[in-house]
C-alpha cells in the first residue's frame, strides 16, 4: 500500500468528519493495481496477506480530511472466513460507504454473488451504505452503461438493491476529476443517510443471525440436530474468541468486545423498543394505568416502537395473546418488497438459479424481536409496582412467572419475591375420606412439591413444550420454540428461571392430585451454575433433558444430581426407550421418535410416583419465600429500602393480631364501625323515615344519635389503628405505597385460610337449607323444625364470615368513623396520633395512589356522607376541582362485575365469591393529557358495587336494599353498566325491574344517565339473527318491566325508551365466558378480552359526549342522592343541588343581563326626558325605544347564547334556555313599555306644567327688566357698593312681595287629613274618631278580625268540630292568611307606584290623588272578594288598609311636594335667585356690554340644569357601581337574603325581624336603602365626589363645545344672536334641560360680539361649575335627586323584580331571582313554622318544626279540610306550587333567633313554643357568631 498516490488539494469531502472509511470490494479484474492508482495502489490482496496488508486501512490526505480506504477487492470470491478480522475493522473504523466494484459490460456469476456475500458478512442493513462503481477500459465503454442496464435484468436488480446508486471511472483509478466526482457521490450518500455510519451494533446483529456460525456451534457440541435452546450471544462470542490467537494484538481487543458485546446488543434491543433510558428511569404503574388513546384501540399487530405499549395494554386486559403481537412492516420494508415484486413483472428472462442466489432465506429474514424479550425488557424497566402488576396479570393469563432473573447488564441474579405477593392460587383435592376440600393460598406461602427442569447440551426437543403438556396441553404456559412469533434472536431469557403451578380441580381427570410447582431453567444448565444449584437444592423432583449420557463438561454436575437422594428423571433425546427405573426414584425416559403425548404420559406417571414417595416428607416441599434464603442472588424486597420499611411497619401491625380469634378482630381492633355505627345508621334511617305525629320521638332519636356519636368518640383507639395512622402520616409517598400494599398482603395472608374454611361451611350449609326447602314444599310439617335449625346455623356462619372479613377497606372505614365521631362532637379523640381533621387527607392520598375508597358501607347499608365529603374536599384541594366521568356497574352477585372493571382499566377490585365485601367502592382512573382533548374530563371514577338479587338468610330477596343501591349508583353514574349473567328470563325480570325503576326515578328528578347492558357468559355468540333475537327479547323485557315500574313510581311510560335514551343495537353487549376451559387451570378467553375492548369503544362513545362532573358537584350529588334515599320516597325527597347551583348561577347571570338592559334604558330615558323638557320631541314610540335598545339587546343575547352553549354545565342549563329567552324578551318589552308610559305621561303633563313654568319665567323676566331699569337710573350716580346693595335689596323685596300677592299661596300638604275627610264622606255613619285607632294592616299578626265567612261557607261539619265557634275567627287557616297578606303587600306596592306616577315633584300635590288612590284600593279589594272564596272583608279592613298606605306614603308625598314648592313658590324660588340677579344688576350699573350681561344670564340659567344633570347621572352611575361592587347587592336573590339575615343578627332588633318576616319586600327595600346610604357615606370622597366632579367638568366641556360651535357657525354665516341661541341650545338638548324658551324674556337684540360672548361664558361657567362643586356633600346628594332618580330606588326597582311568594307553612320567601318564574317555589332553608303563628293541632303552642322536617311527618294541617303534611301538595293552590324537600336540615340561624328572642316571640304571638324545655337544650348551644357562620356554610 506504500505505492498509493496523494490526491491534490482540489479533491475533498467537504462535510465529512475527522477520519472516515470507505470499503471497496468486488471483482479483481475490474481494477488495475498500479502505482498511480489513487485509491488502491499496486498491491492486490490475496489469501496469503489477508490477515495483514489487505485489512490494514490505507491513509489518504484529502484537503485536511483523513479518508481511509479498506481494500477487500476479490475476497468475496474465496471461501475465506473473514469474520474475526472484520469484527476488528468494524470496531476500529467509521465506515460510511461500501463501494462494489464491477467491470462494465462483464457481469460474472461471482459479481452477482458479491452483494450476497456482503449481506452475509455485514447484514441486511449494509445495503443502505452500498453504491456500485462501474469501471471501464476506454471512455467509449462508459457511454454504453444505459444500454447495459436496459439489456441485463440481473444488473438492473443489483442496482435496485443498492438504491440505484452507481458511479463510473477508469479501472486505472488515476484520474483526479473522476476521483473527485466519486468522493462527491460518496459524500452525497453520507448526507442521504443523515451522516449515519455502519456501526458495530449493526455488525453484531448480523453476526448473531449467521446460520453458519450457529451450525458450527452445534457441531462443536457433537450434536447433528438443531438445538432446542437457541445459541446465545455468549456462546458465539466464546467461539469467536477461540478462533483468534490470544497472543496476537487482536486477541485482547476481542476480549474487550466479549465483555461489552451482550450489553451493546441489549442496549440496541432496548433502543428498538424505545426503552433505552427506562432501565435507569423506570416505567411506573401509574403511567401505564392512565387512560390513553391506545387504551381504546385493539391491536393484533403494531409498529416495533409500539410493542411495549401494545404488550402492556393486552396484558392489563388479561389477554394472553400479549405474547403474540405481529410487527407491522415499515414503509421502507414495504417499498423494498414492492421494488422486488416489480423486478419480476417480466417473466421472459426468469432464471431460477440467479433468483435463488439473490433471494436466500437469510437475505429476506427480518431481524425480529423475540416475544419473551419484549416481556423481559418491560420487566427490567418497570418499577416495583408495575413489576408486581405485570406478574399478577401474567399469572391470571396462566403464564409462567419469572423466578430468577439475571440482570442483562450486570448478570446479577434477582429473585423478584415482591412480584409474587399478590398472587393466590386455589385448588381442590380429595382428603383421606375421599371428600373434596378447597384451598386458596398465596403462592409465596404455599408449600407444594416442585419439579425442576434442566437442559444439558443441545437438544432437539423443546423442554418448555414438554412442561406445557404436563400442566395444560391446550395452553402454552411456558413459551417455546414452536410458539407464534418465536425467533432465534432471543437475548433476555438465557439463565432465567420461570415457575408455574399446576392446580387440581378435585376431579378424576386431574394429572396430579395435589398442587405442584414447575420450574424451568432457560439455556444450558451448565452455563448457569447459581440457578442450577438453587433449583437442585429446592426441587422435590428433578427432570434433566439431554441428548445422551456422555462424559463431558457436564459429567460432574449430572453425577451430583444422580447421587442426590431426591427423585431424578432423565429425558434422553437420542434414546427411544420408554420409562426405565434405574434405581429407586431414578428414572430414564427416551424421547427420540416418540410422540409427545406418549412422552408426556410417561413423564407424568414418573413424576406422580416420585411425588407419592415424597408425600410423607414435609422437608421435600417447596416454599417460594424460601428462595430468598439462597446465596448468590439478590432479593428485590431486601434491596429496596422503601419496600423493606413498608414491610416492617406492616408486619408490626400484623403481629398485633396474633393470638386473636379471626371472628373477634374487628370487634377488638375496629370498634367504631361495629355495633355503635350500625345503631347510628338504623336511627338515622328511622329519623328520616319517621311517620305520624312523632315530634317527641324525632327529638329523642336525634338525642340518641348524638349520644351514639359521643359513645363512639370515647371508645379507646387501639395500638393497631394508632400505628396505622402514625405510619401513613410519617412515610414518604413511595414508602407509604409499599406499606399499604404490604398491609393488604399480610392481612389477606392472615385471614385467607380461615375465610376459605368459612366459605366452604357457608355454601355447604346453604345447600342443605335449599334441599330442606325443596323437601318442605312436599312434607311441610316434618321438615319445618329442621329447616329452622339449619337456617339458624347458616345465620351464625354468615355472621362469622362477615366478622372474619378483614382488610384495608375496613381500616379505612374505621378511620372514617373516627373522623365522623370527632367531627360530630368537634373534639379530637384521646390517643389519636394526629388531629382528626388530617384523616381525610390520608384517604385522599390513597385514592390518588390508586386505592379504592368505600363509598357505601355494605355491612351497615349506609353511606358515611360526612367522611366521603371530607375526603372529596381533600381530593379537590390536592388535585384541584377536576372533572370526573362516573362509570358505575350493577349486576347480580358473582356475575363478573369487578372482573369486567379490572379488565377494562387494569384495576384491582377484589374479586371473590361470597358476601364478604359489600356496598360500593370508587376508584380513580387518570385520563392522559392527550385524551383530555377528546374526553372533556380529567379522571374516570369507577364505582364497583355489591351484587343485586342476593338471597338473605330468611330466603327473601332484599328488594328494598337492591332498589336503594341501584338508585344510588345509577344516579351517581354518567354511565351505568348493567351486568347480567346469561340470558335467563326470570333473572332478567328480577334485575331489570330494579334497574328500570332506578332510571325512571332519575328522569323524574331531571338526571339523565345512560346505560349499557352486558350479557356475561354467553357461550355461543353469533352475528345476525341470533344476536338480533336476543336484543329483541331484551327490548320486550325492558318494556314490560317499564310498565310494572311505572305503577310503583306513579309514572306514565309504555316502553323503556320513554325513560332513557337507549339504542338496542349499540348499547347491548354479549360477552363470551371469561375462562377458556375449566378453572382452575384455564386461561382467560381472548374473545372475552375482545368483548371488553368493544365495550371500551362504546364507553368512549358515551364519554366523549359528556363533560362529566366537577368533584365539587360529585360531592353534592352523593349527598343529594343519599339524603333522598334515606327518606324512602326518592322522587319526592331528591334535592338536585347541582341543578339548583346551576340555576342560581343562571339567576345571577339573568340579574346581570336584566340590569344591563335596565341601565341602558335609564340612559335612553334620560336623554329623551331632556328632549321632552326642551320640547325638541313631542312623542315617544315603542319602535324608537326598541331601536335605541337594540345594540345592548344584541350583547345580552350573545352572552346568553355563550352561556347556554359553552358553559361547563350546558347540559343542565339547556332545560331553561327557552324559558329564559322568553323572560328576557318579556323584560325588554316591559322596560320599553314602562319607559314609554313614563315619558308619555310627562308629555301629557306638559300643558299643565307649562302654565307653571310660563308663570315662573314671566316673573323672572319681569324682575330682570325692572332690575335693569333701576340699574340704568343708578348708573350715572356716584354710589358705593353698600348703598347699591341696599337699593337692590329694597327693590327685590318689593318685587317679590308683589309677585307673591299676585300668586295663590302654597299650602302644606296633609295627606292623612285629606284621606280622613274622604273616608268620613264615604262612611258617614261611622264615628270620625274611629279611624284614629286603626291598625297597621301591614304588620298585624292575623287577619281574622277583618274576615267574615259567607253563609254558604264550605267549612264542613268536621271542620266546625275541629274549630270551635269561639275560636273560628282566630283560627283562620294559614293559606287564607298567606293570601290576604300577599294581597295587602301587593296593593301597598302598587299604590306606591301610582303615587310616583303623579310626579308630584313637578306637578305638585292635588287632593284628587287621594280619591284616585282610595278608588284603586277599593277596586282591588272588590275584585279579590269576587274570586272563588268563602269569605269577605269588613269595612274596617278597607279603612285600615287605606290609612296604613297613606301613613306609609305620607313622607314621600310630603317630600315631593316640598321639592315642587321649592321650585315654584315665588318667595322660596326668588330667595335662591337674588344673588344671581344682583350680579347682573351690578353689571348693568357698571355699564357692562349687553354681550357680557347676556353671557352671565346664560350661565346663571345653566346652573340648575347642569346641577340636576350631574346629580342624576351620578346617581345612575353610582347605582351601577354599587350593583357591581357592593357585596350584599351584587349577586342573586339568595345572596341578598343572606346578607339581610346577617345584618339583622348583628343589629338584634326584634321589630326589624318582624317586618322582615311579615313584610319581606318592605324590609328588602329598607335594607337596600341602608346599604346604598352606607356605601355613599363610606365612598363619598373616593367615588361619589370624583364622579360628580367628572360629570360637572364633562358638562362644562360640552357647553363650551356648543358655545364654540355656535359662535363659529354664526361668525361664518353672518347670523344673529337668535341663530346663535338656537344652535347652542339644540346641541345641548340631549344632555341638559335647557332651551330657547328659558331665555325667551331676556332682551338680547343688541348682542353681536359672539367672540366676547364666548369668553364671558367661559369665565362665568367656570365660576358656576365651582359653585356647584362646592355644594357636593352626603347631605345635598340625595336632597337634589327626585325620588325615582335616587340610586337606592333604581336598585330597588331592579332587585325587587323577583319572586315574593311566601311558604304557606313558615313564611320564607321564594329566593328565585325572576318574577313569575317557571317551576316550583323554593328556598335553600326553611324557617320555624311558629313564625307565622302556626300551632300544633289541638294546642295553643307554637310549632317548633322546620318545614323540611314537618313534611316528613304524618302531622296534619287545615285549609278548609285536613291534609297530611307529607302530602302537602294535595292541598293544591299555593301548596302545590312549592317544593319542600323532606330532610333533617335545619338552619342553626333560626334556632339562635328563637332562643335570643324567645320572650319577644311569646309576647308577640301570645303563645309559647311547644316542648320548649326540651328543644332549648339543643338550640341554646348556638351563639350569634355560629348562627351567622351557618349562613355562609349552608346558603
Amino acid at each position: 500500500m506504500s505505492g498509493s498516490a496523494q490526491l491534490s488539494d482540489s479533491i475533498e469531502l467537504s462535510s465529512m468528519g475527522h477520519r472516515l472509511t470507505i470499503v471497496l470490494f468486488g471483482n479483481a479484474a475490474a481494477v488495475r493495481f498500479q502505482q498511480d492508482n489513487i485509491l488502491l495502489g499496486e498491491i492486490q490482496p490475496n489469501i496469503e496477506n489477508v490477515a495483514t496488508s489487505m485489512t490494514v486501512p490505507l491513509q489518504m490526505k484529502i484537503s485536511g480530511c483523513c479518508v481511509s480506504v479498506i481494500n477487500l477487492i476479490g475476497l468475496h470470491e474465496t471461501a475465506l472466513d473473514l469474520h474475526p478480522p472484520t469484527d476488528q475493522l468494524v470496531n476500529e473504523n467509521e465506515i460510511i460507504a461500501f463501494v462494489f466494484v464491477v467491470r462494465l459490460g462483464q457481469l460474472t456469476d461471482a459479481d452477482k454473488m458479491g452483494l450476497e456475500w456482503l449481506q452475509k458478512v455485514f447484514g441486511d442493513r449494509v445495503l443502505q451504505f452500498v453504491m456500485i462503481l462501474f469501471t471501464y477500459e476506454s471512455q467509449e465503454e462508459s457511454d454504453s452503461i444505459i444500454d447495459d442496464l436496459k439489456k441485463n435484468s440481473a444488473l438492473d436488480l443489483l442496482l435496485k438493491k443498492c438504491g440505484e446508486r452507481y458511479h463510473t471511472c477508469s479501472k486505472n483509478m488515476n484520474s483526479q476529476p473522476e476521483m473527485k466526482d466519486l468522493m462527491n457521490r460518496i459524500e452525497q450518500l453520507f448526507i442521504e443517510n443523515k451522516q449515519q455510519r455502519y456501526t458495530s451494533q449493526m455488525y453484531n446483529t448480523a453476526l448473531r443471525e449467521r446460520p453458519d456460525l450457529q451450525s458450527e456451534d452445534l457441531q462443536n457440541r457433537t450434536s447433528p440436530k438443531e438445538s432446542m435452546e437457541y445459541t446465545t450471544t455468549t456462546e458465539t462470542t466464546e467461539r469467536l474468541e477461540a478462533e483468534v490467537d490470544t497472543n496476537s494484538e487482536d486477541g485482547p481487543k476481542l476480549n474487550l468486545r466479549k465483555e461489552s458485546g451482550i450489553s451493546e446488543e441489549v442496549e440496541h434491543l432496548f433502543q428498538r423498543l424505545c426503552l433505552d433510558n427506562r432501565h435507569q428511569c423506570k416505567l411506573k404503574a401509574a403511567d401505564v394505568l392512565q387512560l390513553t388513546a391506545y387504551s381504546f384501540q385493539s391491536h393484533e399487530s403494531c409498529a416495533e416502537k409500539d410493542l411495549i405499549q401494545t404488550f402492556l395494554q393486552k396484558l392489563l386486559m388479561m389477554n394472553y395473546r400479549a405474547r403474540y403481537i405481529k410487527i407491522e412492516e415499515t414503509k421502507k420494508q414495504h417499498d423494498k418488497k414492492q421494488r422486488d415484486n416489480d423486478l419480476f413483472e417480466d417473466e421472459g428472462d426468469a432464471d431460477v438459479f440467479a433468483d435463488m442466489l439473490l433471494f436466500t432465506e437469510e437475505t429476506n429474514r427480518r431481524d425480529a424481536i423475540h416475544p419473551m424479550d419484549v416481556q423481559m425488557a418491560v420487566f427490567h424497566c418497570a418499577d416495583s409496582f408495575l413489576k408486581q402488576l405485570m406478574v399478577t396479570k401474567l399469572s391470571q393469563c396462566q403464564y409462567a412467572l419469572p423466578l430468577l432473573v439475571p440482570d442483562p447488564f450486570t448478570q446479577e441474579i434477582e429473585f423478584p419475591l415482591w412480584t409474587f405477593r399478590q398472587i393466590s392460587k386455589s385448588w381442590k383435592m380429595k382428603d383421606g375420606k375421599n371428600e373434596i376440600i378447597s384451598q386458596i393460598q398465596p403462592v409465596w406461602k404455599a408449600e407444594t412439591p416442585m419439579v425442576a427442569f434442566f437442559r444439558f447440551g443441545s437438544v432437539s426437543s423443546s423442554k418448555s413444550q414438554l412442561i406445557n403438556s404436563l400442566i395444560n396441553e391446550k395452553h402454552d404456559t411456558f413459551f417455546h420454540r414452536n410458539c407464534l412469533g418465536s425467533s432465534k434472536t432471543r437475548l433476555l431469557m438465557d439463565g432465567v428461571v420461570e415457575i408455574a403451578w399446576y392446580c387440581p380441580s378435585g376431579k378424576d381427570t386431574d394429572k396430579f392430585t395435589q398442587c405442584v410447582a414447575f420450574c424451568n431453567l432457560h439455556g444450558a444448565a451448565g452455563d448457569h451454575k447459581t440457578q442450577l444449584q438453587i433449583l437442585t437444592e429446592m426441587a422435590s423432583v428433578k427432570v434433566v433433558i439431554l441428548p445422551r449420557l456422555d462424559r463431558n463438561d457436564s459429567t460432574a454436575q449430572i453425577q451430583n444430581l444422580y447421587k442426590d437422594r431426591k427423585p431424578l428423571i432423565f429425558l434422553f433425546t437420542e434414546d427411544e426407550s420408554s420409562v426405565v427405573k434405574m434405581r429407586p426414584w431414578k428414572y430414564k425416559i427416551g424421547i427420540k421418535d416418540r410422540s409427545q403425548s406418549d412422552v408426556s404420559e410417561d413423564l407424568k406417571q414418573a413424576i406422580n410416583k416420585c411425588l407419592s414417595f415424597l408425600s410423607s416428607e414435609s422437608s421435600s416441599l417447596f416454599k417460594l419465600e424460601d428462595v430468598s434464603k439462597c446465596l448468590g442472588i439478590r432479593v428485590d424486597e431486601d434491596h429496596d429500602v422503601d419496600c423493606r420499611r413498608g414491610k416492617e411497619a406492616a408486619q408490626q401491625m400484623r403481629d398485633l393480631l396474633e393470638e386473636k380469634e379471626i371472628t373477634e378482630i374487628k370487634e377488638s381492633f375496629l370498634p367504631c364501625q361495629g355495633k355503635l355505627w350500625r345503631q347510628w345508621c338504623e336511627k338515622n334511617k328511622e329519623l328520616h323515615r319517621s311517620q305520624g305525629n312523632e315530634t317527641d320521638m324525632v327529638k329523642k332519636q336525634e338525642q340518641d344519635m348524638k349520644k351514639t356519636r359521643e359513645d363512639q368518640h370515647v371508645l379507646d383507639i387501639c395500638e393497631f389503628m394508632k400505628l396505622f395512622i402514625t405510619e401513613i402520616n410519617s412515610q414518604s409517598p413511595n414508602e407509604k405505597m409499599f406499606f399499604l400494599k404490604w398491609l393488604a398482603i399480610l392481612l389477606d395472608e392472615y385471614t385467607s385460610a380461615d375465610l376459605s374454611v368459612l366459605h366452604y361451611k357457608y355454601y355447604e350449609k346453604w345447600s342443605e337449607v335449599l334441599k330442606l326447602k325443596e323437601t318442605n314444599s312436599i312434607t311441610e310439617q316434618k321438615t319445618a323444625t329442621n329447616l329452622t335449625d339449619e337456617q339458624t346455623e347458616h345465620d351464625r356462619i354468615s355472621k362469622e364470615l362477615q366478622a372474619a372479613t378483614f382488610g384495608l377497606e375496613h381500616i379505612l372505614r374505621e378511620i372514617g368513623q373516627i373522623y365522623e365521631s370527632c367531627q360530630s362532637v368537634d373534639e379530637n379523640k384521646e390517643g389519636l396520633p394526629c388531629d382528626f381533621s388530617c384523616l381525610p387527607s390520608l384517604a385522599a392520598e390513597m385514592m390518588i395512589s390508586g386505592f379504592p375508597l368505600e363509598l357505601m358501607d355494605g355491612d351497615a347499608a349506609h353511606v358515611p356522607v360526612v367522611w366521603v365529603t371530607a375526603v372529596l374536599d381533600q381530593l379537590i384541594q390536592k388535585l384541584g376541582d377536576q372533572r370526573v366521568f362516573v362509570l358505575s356497574v350493577l349486576g347480580i352477585q358473582s356475575s363478573g362485575k369487578s372482573t369486567m372493571l379490572n379488565t377494562m382499566f387494569g384495576l384491582q377490585f377484589a374479586v371473590s365469591a361470597g358476601r364478604c365485601t359489600r356496598g360500593a367502592f370508587m376508584q380513580l382512573v387518570k385520563v392522559s393529557e392527550e385524551m383530555k382533548e377528546q374526553l372533556k374530563f380529567d379522571f374516570i371514577l369507577v364505582v364497583d358495587t355489591e351484587g343485586l338479587h342476593t338471597l338473605e338468610l330468611d330466603g327473601r330477596l332484599t328488594r328494598h336494599q337492591d332498589n336503594e343501591l341501584a338508585t344510588f349508583v345509577v344516579g351517581l353514574g354518567n354511565l351505568t353498566l348493567i351486568n347480567i349473567l346469561g340470558e335467563n328470563p326470570s333473572e332478567l325480570q328480577e334485575i331489570l325491574q330494579i334497574v328500570v325503576q332506578a332510571f325512571m326515578r332519575m328522569k323524574k328528578v331531571n338526571l339523565y344517565p345512560s346505560c349499557v347492558f352486558v350479557h356475561q357468559n354467553i357461550s355461543d355468540i353469533t352475528a345476525g339473527e341470533k344476536n338480533m333475537e336476543g336484543r329483541s327479547r331484551l327490548q320486550e323485557t325492558l318494556n314490560e318491566m317499564t310498565k310494572i315500574a311505572a305503577k310503583d313510581e306513579v309514572y306514565v311510560a309504555e316502553c323503556f325508551s320513554d325513560v332513557i335514551t337507549f339504542d338496542i343495537r349499540k348499547d347491548v353487549k354479549y360477552f363470551t365466558p371469561l375462562w377458556e376451559g375449566s378453572p382452575p387451570m384455564a386461561p382467560p378467553n381472548p374473545s372475552y378480552c375482545e368483548n371488553i375492548q368493544e365495550l371500551k369503544t362504546t364507553f368512549f362513545s358515551h364519554a366523549s359526549k359528556s363533560h362529566g362532573l366537577e368533584l365539587t358537584h360529585l360531592k353534592v350529588r352523593i349527598n343529594d342522592l343519599w339524603e333522598a334515599l334515606l327518606n324512602e320516597r326518592f322522587v319526592f325527597s331528591f334535592r338536585n343541588s347541582l341543578e339548583i347551583a346551576t340555576y342560581r348561577k343562571l339567576e345571577t347571570e339573568y340579574s346581570k343581563w336584566s340590569w344591563s338592559l335596565r341601565r341602558t334604558m335609564l340612559d335612553i330615558e334620560n336623554n329623551l326626558y331632556n328632549n321632552i323638557e326642551n320640547k325638541t320631541i313631542d312623542r315617544v314610540s315603542e319602535s324608537h325605544l326598541q331601536e335605541k335598545l337594540k345594540a345592548k339587546s344584541g350583547e345580552v343575547e350573545k352572552s346568553m347564547s355563550e352561556l347556554f352553549e359553552k358553559d361547563k354545565d350546558k347540559d343542565i342549563l339547556k332545560q331553561w334556555k327557552a324559558s329564559f329567552n322568553i323572560k328576557i324578551k318579556e323584560l325588554k318589552e316591559n322596560i320599553v313599555g314602562e319607559t314609554m308610559r313614563k315619558l308619555n305621561e310627562i308629555l301629557k303633563q306638559q300643558h299643565i306644567k307649562k302654565a307653571i313654568d310660563d308663570q315662573r319665567t314671566c316673573h323672572e323676566n319681569t324682575l330682570l327688566v325692572k332690575s335693569k331699569e333701576l340699574a340704568m337710573k343708578l348708573k350715572d350716580k356716584a354710589i358705593n357698593e353698600t348703598n347699591l346693595k341696599k337699593e337692590f335689596d329694597s327693590f327685590w323685596t318689593d318685587c317679590v312681595k308683589k309677585i307673591s300677592a299676585e300668586t295663590p299661596p302654597f299650602k302644606d300638604t296633609d295627606v292623612l287629613k285629606d284621606m280622613q275627610k274622604l273616608l268620613s264622606d264615604i262612611y258617614k255613619g261611622g264615628p270620625v274618631e274611629a279611624w284614629t285607632y286603626t291598625k297597621d294592616v301591614f304588620s298585624v299578626l292575623s287577619y281574622s278580625d277583618y274576615v267574615q265567612f259567607k253563609k254558604s261557607s264550605e267549612i264542613t261539619a268536621d271542620a266546625k268540630n275541629e274549630i270551635s265557634d269561639a275560636n273560628l275567627d282566630s283560627k283562620l287557616y294559614q293559606e287564607v292568611e298567606a293570601q290576604i297578606r300577599a294581597l295587602v303587600n301587593d296593593i301597598g306596592h302598587q299604590a306606591e307606584k301610582k303615587i310616583m306616577s303623579y310626579n308630584i315633584a313637578k306637578m305638585g300635590y292635588n287632593k284628587t290623588y287621594i280619591q284616585d288612590l282610595a278608588d284603586y284600593i277599593k277596586a282591588r279589594i272588590v275584585d279579590y272578594e269576587q274570586g272563588p272564596r268563602n269569605y269577605v272583608f269588613t269595612n274596617e279592613f278597607y279603612m285600615d288598609l287605606v290609612i296604613s298606605i297613606c301613613k306609609r306614603e305620607n313622607k314621600i308625598i310630603t317630600d315631593q311636594h316640598r321639592m315642587f314648592r321649592a321650585a315654584n313658590d315665588p318667595v322660596l324660588y326668588f330667595e335662591k335667585k337674588s344673588k344671581e340677579y344682583y350680579s347682573i344688576f351690578q353689571k348693568y350699573c357698571h355699564g357692562a356690554k349687553s354681550d357680557v350681561i347676556f353671557g352671565e344670564i346664560i350661565c346663571q340659567k345653566l346652573k340648575e340644569p347642569i346641577q340636576n344633570s350631574v346629580y342624576k347621572n351620578t346617581a345612575r352611575d353610582l347605582a351601577n357601581e354599587i350593583r357591581t361592587n357592593c357585596e350584599s347587592l351584587n349577586g342573586n336573590r339568595s345572596k341578598l337574603e343572606k346578607h339581610i339575615l346577617k345584618t339583622l343578627a348583628q343589629q338584634e332588633d326584634f321589630e326589624k325581624y318582624m317586618i322582615y318576616l311579615n313584610n319581606p319586600k318592605d324590609h328588602f327595600r329598607s335594607f337596600i336603602r341602608d346599604e346604598v346610604s352606607l356605601y355613599i357615606t363610606d365612598k363619598f370622597k373616593v367615588s361619589v365626589r370624583p364622579k360628580m366632579k367628572e360629570k360637572t367638568e364633562l358638562l362644562h366641556q360640552k357647553v363650551m363645545d356648543a358655545v364654540h360651535k355656535a359662535t363659529t357657525k354664526v361668525n361664518t354665516t353672518s347670523g344673529d344672536v337668535q341663530k346663535w341661541l338656537n344652535d347652542f341650545t339644540q346641541q345641548l338638548s340631549d344632555v341638559l334641560i335647557f332651551s330657547v324658551k328659558d331665555l325667551s324674556g331676556v332682551n338680547h337684540d343688541s348682542v353681536n360680539d359672539f367672540s366676547l360672548l364666548e369668553d364671558v361664558i367661559r369665565v362665568e361657567l367656570s365660576s358656576v361649575s365651582s359653585e356647584i362643586q362646592e355644594k357636593f356633600s352626603t347631605e345635598t346628594f340625595p336632597g337634589n335627586l327626585e325620588q325615582t332618580d335616587k340610586p337606592d330606588e333604581i336598585l330597588i326597582d331592579h332587585l325587587c323584580q323577583c319572586c315574593w311568594v311566601q311558604c304557606p307553612f313558615c313564611g320564607a320567601t321564594c329566593t328565585n331571582t325572576i318574577e313569575n318564574h317557571s317551576g316550583d317555589h323554593s328556598v335553600p332553608f326553611h324557617r320555624v313554622n311558629g313564625f307565622t303563628g302556626c300551632c300544633y293541632r289541638e294546642t295553643e303552642n307554637l310549632s317548633a318544626h322546620f318545614c323540611t322536617s314537618l313534611v316528613r311527618t304524618a302531622d296534619m294541617f287545615y285549609t278548609g279540610q285536613w291534609f297530611l303534611c307529607r302530602e302537602y301538595r294535595k292541598a293544591g293552590n299555593i301548596y302545590a306550587e312549592w317544593s319542600i324537600t323532606p330532610d333533617v336540615s335545619e338552619l342553626p340561624y333560626w334556632k339562635w333567633f328563637v332562643c335570643r328572642f324567645q320572650e319577644d316571640l311569646n309576647k308577640y304571638f301570645g303563645k309559647t313554643f311547644h316542648m320548649w324545655d326540651e328543644i332549648s337544650k339543643e338550640w341554646k348551644q348556638y351563639s350569634k357568631e355560629e348562627a351567622i357562620e351557618s349562613l355562609d356554610k349552608y346558603i
